[in-house]
């Protein structure tokens, strides 16, 4: 797992790390470590994956079966979901993994909407005693449209409730872990985790299913 920043780390160890993982992703059972399994780009971000994830990917190609991607959609200079997605594609590939065995992931705008659902996981983990406190003030903002379930922006909205609720909570990548580790799957409306569990889904298949 090759993730861009730590936020992105903490998300995909909070939902891996949870115990018995795999009922809850509805896969079979697999060996995952975040501690040792998920590596981030330190000093790279987002840019820096997108133009050397081939010379950095290399090292683990004859340690890791498969390997999984991980970056945002929106930084400075970004070429799109659809040219970073073809790019990484092309780097794994010279890297040494078949393509078969590998999945990028381009979360759009960026990981901040992964702290984003109608949990109340969500809400307490910002600062908010309830998603019911926590939906009209960001409405009242203009930071969440009526109709929507996750806010447009939704970095700029998680900063806004960190700093704007009952309880003023730094932010940090713990917010990550903390939401991922609790909130169920079945909320989950984000194409970028849909794809993420349904890979596994398909690499780690239940027996007999």
């Amino acid at each position: 797992m090759y993730v861009a920043d730590g936020n992105m780390a903490e998300a995909v160890g909070g939902l891996l790390d949870r115990n018995q993982a795999h009922l809850v992703i509805g896969c079979a059972p697999f060996t995952f470590d975040s501690r040792i399994d998920i590596k981030i780009a330190k000093g790279q971000n987002d840019p820096g994956v997108y133009t050397r994830a081939d010379a950095l990917m290399q090292p683990y190609a004859t340690e890791y079966a498969r390997a999984v991607v991980i970056i945002d959609e929106e930084w400075e200079g970004s070429p799109g979901a659809a040219a970073i997605s073809e790019r990484l594609r092309e780097h794994l590939s010279a890297a040494g993994w078949p393509q078969e065995r590998t999945l990028v992931l381009v979360v759009s705008p960026e990981s901040d909407i992964w702290l984003w659902s109608d949990s109340p996981h969500t809400a307490t983990a910002l600062g908010w005693a309830s998603w019911d406190a926590l939906r009209p003030a960001l409405e009242e903002e203009g930071l969440l449209v009526r109709e929507q379930k996750k806010p447009s922006r939704p970095k700029e909205a998680a900063e806004w409730a960190l700093g704007n609720g009952p309880k003023r909570i730094p932010r940090s990548s713990k917010l990550f872990r903390e939401v991922s580790g609790k909130v169920s799957v079945k909320r989950c409306e984000d194409d970028a985790l849909s794809v993420f569990i349904n890979q596994l889904r398909t690499w780690f298949p239940v027996e007999g299913a």
